[in-house]
């Protein structure tokens, strides 16, 4: 540990140099850049905006822990930070006085990722966490959080001995990043077992690999406990006991209740049956989430998966292209014919590199929604059902109903009571075959034709827009990217454009390029805003106004959420403003893009790619001189200097959420 923080990585008057989350991230972080542990400072800064956005990272008793994994990280560091004033992190019980900011690697390994475990675990304990706070030097401090770990359980004083055997609990923990929450509610678990008399024994599926518990502990378990935020791995192994399944913020704040919790329903004898577990998905939605939520995020299980897919195929087409020009699309297989010094060859083989990427978009859709329905027996028919869908040409219509049907066949399948003689070969041999033939027969004979169809009169409709047609659809598809800057109706614009993307139609591409310059526009508009009229601004959005160039540039819609937040009346309408001005001139102008993500970096590749720079300078203006106005109108006070902040960035959080 004493390698990853010396002194300069040290300041015990963060205060002073910042009074938000965002500026104590920045200046801890610029400590890492002075020592060359980080390269490149707004790069860095973006991965924890990132990280931050999917959960806050603010922890009762005072602390903040921003942490992320980064490309721009060339070593695991630690930055920690004391602010006599407290700075907001999100945390239930207020402002954070000892702030972390925790810096690993994209591919950190095994070993120093156990180190920031360990000190993850020692935040749960009083006296660390006293000693900091008393520290004079910073070098005094750097030698606390780089000296000797925590005590472990076993040196830990015995939990009270109990009239007869102890309630015992087994709980997994997991977290995005699987860096400090995994760990932190491992130990605030533990810990509250031991005040209460209850054996816990925790398995912390964290990024540095786990330990599975062994198979007799889980036997003689009572009860279990999932605390996390993705995906328990093989989770059937803690099937027929009383299960209490939360996010892991709750394993951090509240692990007594969850104890509790368990224990009630042990003693009414509620179980979850092998066949009945939740699924990933549905594990993670919150309690009285509807039907429509869930859906929600089986569809975006999927989206996410598919991604990749493409980002690389259609930046390998576009590249293909650029180097080929548009005759690459007719040039025979690259075994057949290739030649090493001819750019068009070399076109040619990005292109259809890039075209078999693409070729996996659709299965990929429809395993992973289906995965995220029924866990890994969905793979299987989900993957059989969107190559069906490929095959008929239903495209991303059929994928979608493919996943779905898939999942609900697997999750009916497993709801059948079984044998315990025949449950070893259910999920290799039995669940596949059944489901596969089942989805098989419903997309041939029964749906497969209709949706054909459907997605054939979708992608004429969008390729015979034309004049005020493409006008209007420009305007929905910025409105809707702006409205709720990365929620639930940015998601649907995002998904809608992406899905046109496997049917590689001109229409799709318009679709696509219209929706990321739409989405490029609130960021980039309030850090415009921020630069020209910088008095009408705390001097927290002024710094989050810096960032939000960059986040803008790279199509991080999110990077507008602190300023939305604080201001929504105001901000919100202004950028759905710039993002249907926007909208409506990418489409007008006919610019496409074959590529889901890259904001400005993806230029080059994009068709009409000046008039499209134009598209979003006309946006980002309109939006910027629409927020000035609005909150020029508004009576003029002296500025706070972030008197505000707490409660602004509470709201933030919210909003996030």
């Amino acid at each position: 540990m004493s390698q990853m923080i010396s002194a300069e990585l040290v300041d015990l008057e963060l205060d002073r140099a910042a009074d938000s989350k965002a500026a104590a991230a920045r200046s801890l972080a610029e400590r890492m850049v002075a020592l060359g542990r980080v390269t490149d400072l707004d790069g860095f800064l973006a991965d924890v905006a990132a990280r931050e956005a999917q959960m806050p990272t603010g922890l009762d008793g005072g602390i903040g822990i921003p942490h992320c994994r980064s490309a721009h990280v060339t070593e695991p560091t630690l930055a920690f930070g004391r602010s006599a004033a407290g700075i907001d992190f999100g945390a239930p019980d207020g402002p954070a006085d000892l702030i972390f900011l925790i810096a690993a690697p994209a591919g950190a390994d095994d070993a120093h990722l156990s180190i920031l475990s360990n000190l993850a675990r020692q935040l749960m304990d009083g006296d660390f966490t006293a000693a900091l706070r008393a520290a004079k030097t910073a070098g005094e401090a750097a030698a606390l959080i780089g000296g000797e770990e925590a005590a472990t359980p076993e040196t830990q004083a015995p939990a009270p001995a109990a009239a007869d055997r102890p309630f015992r609990i087994v709980a997994v923990t997991s977290c995005p990043t699987g860096i400090a929450h995994t760990y932190m509610a491992a130990e605030s678990l533990e810990r509250a077992g031991r005040a209460e008399g209850v054996e816990v024994s925790v398995e912390t599926q964290g990024s540095s690999g786990f330990t599975r518990l062994d198979p007799d502990v889980i036997a003689a378990a009572d009860g279990v406990i999932f605390a996390h935020d993705v995906p328990v791995r093989d989770k059937e192994r803690f099937a027929g006991k009383a299960t209490v399944d939360v996010g892991v913020k709750a394993g951090v704040n509240r692990p007594a209740e969850l104890i509790a919790e368990v224990r009630e329903k042990a003693a009414r004898g509620e179980i979850t049956e092998a066949g009945a577990k939740p699924s990933p998905v549905e594990a993670a939605g919150e309690p009285g989430e509807g039907y429509g939520t869930k859906l929600r995020k089986w569809l975006m299980s999927g989206v996410s998966y598919m991604v990749p897919f493409v980002a690389a195929g259609g930046l390998l087409i576009a590249l293909g292209f650029a180097l080929g020009g548009y005759k690459v699309s007719d040039a025979p297989s690259v075994m057949d014919h290739f030649l090493w010094t001819d750019t068009s060859s070399w076109g040619a083989l990005l292109f259809q590199v890039g075209g078999v990427a693409f070729k996996f978009l659709v299965p990929v859709l429809a395993g992973y929604i289906a995965y995220g329905m029924a866990d890994r027996p969905g793979l299987v028919p989900g993957f059989v059902g969107g190559a069906i869908a490929l095959d008929i040409k239903a495209g991303f219509l059929g994928g979608l109903a493919a996943g779905l049907i898939a999942g609900a066949v697997v999750m009916a399948i497993q709801k059948v009571k079984i044998p315990v003689s025949l449950r070893g070969i259910m999920p290799v041999v039995v669940i596949p075959l059944i489901s596969s033939a089942v989805v098989g027969f419903l997309m041939f004979l029964v749906i497969g034709e209709p949706i054909s169809k459907l997605q054939s009169a979708l992608t004429s409709w969008l390729n015979g827009l034309n004049g005020a047609n493409v006008i209007v659809l420009g305007v929905i598809l910025g409105l809707m990217m702006c409205f709720d800057l990365g929620g639930p109706l940015n998601k649907v614009a995002y998904t809608f454009a992406i899905g046109g993307l496997a049917d590689g139609t001109a229409g799709s591409f318009k679709v696509m390029a219209a929706v990321m310059a739409a989405g490029m526009i609130p960021p980039l508009s309030m850090a415009l805003a921020t630069t020209v009229r910088g008095r009408l601004f705390t001097r927290t959005e002024r710094e989050n106004g810096k960032a939000a160039w960059v986040l803008g540039a790279s199509f991080v819609t999110e990077g507008a959420i602190p300023f939305a937040a604080a201001d929504p009346l105001r901000v919100i309408p202004s950028a759905m403003a710039g993002g249907a001005v926007t909208g409506a001139l990418s489409m007008a102008f006919g610019c496409t893009l074959r590529a889901p993500h890259g904001g400005i970096f993806v230029v080059p590749l994009i068709g009409n790619a000046l008039l499209y720079l134009v598209a979003i300078a006309a946006g980002t203006v309109v939006s910027a001189a629409l927020v000035v106005l609005l909150k020029g109108l508004r009576k003029q006070r002296p500025e706070p200097e972030d008197a505000a902040v707490g409660s602004a960035e509470k709201r933030e959080v919210a909003v996030v959420a």
